[in-house]
């Protein structure tokens, strides 16, 4: 929270990763809760909006089955306040998503993405498979083409 706060969603999104992980695996579900709204905001500002997503979902299950009610609230205000701000890309790609197809068409890995945008390998692996799904390709050479095609690169 002190590295989101201080500017650096980087860096915050490394230590959150940390602690949903380590609170998770003592059974603190309200509390990973909690660590994913703030991941959801760290993502967000790194431009990471399919991961932020993804978090506040998680998030908003957990206090919807605990019946955490002001939590409930504060994450679906977030999840409005997103859903107002994503204007569909090309192809009704995300801007993650063409964020991810820019550097496909450089040739890198999963792996290469993700350290270069500070995600897991496995977001990689989704915003890929969402982008072929969009795109109506079936490898990272036709997603590479699409690319050219729209000047994305």
């Amino acid at each position: 929270s002190v590295l989101l706060a201080a500017g650096e969603p980087e860096a915050a999104c490394v230590a959150l990763r940390r602690a949903r992980a380590d609170l998770h695996e003592v059974g603190a579900s309200y509390e990973t809760a909690r660590v994913r709204v703030r991941m959801a905001r760290a993502c967000r500002q790194i431009g990471d909006h399919d991961t932020a997503e993804m978090e506040l979902e998680a998030a908003r299950r957990v206090f919807e089955r605990l019946g955490a009610l002001p939590e409930l609230e504060q994450v679906r205000q977030l999840m409005a306040r997103a859903a107002r701000a994503t204007c569909p890309g090309p192809g009704g790609l995300t801007p993650r998503e063409v964020e991810v197809l820019r550097l496909v068409a450089t040739g890198a890995s999963n792996h290469e993405i993700a350290d270069r945008l500070v995600i897991s390998d496995k977001t990689v692996a989704r915003h890929v498979s969402n982008m072929f799904a969009k795109l109506g390709v079936s490898s990272r050479a036709a997603a590479t083409a699409y690319a050219y095609e729209h000047d994305l690169v």
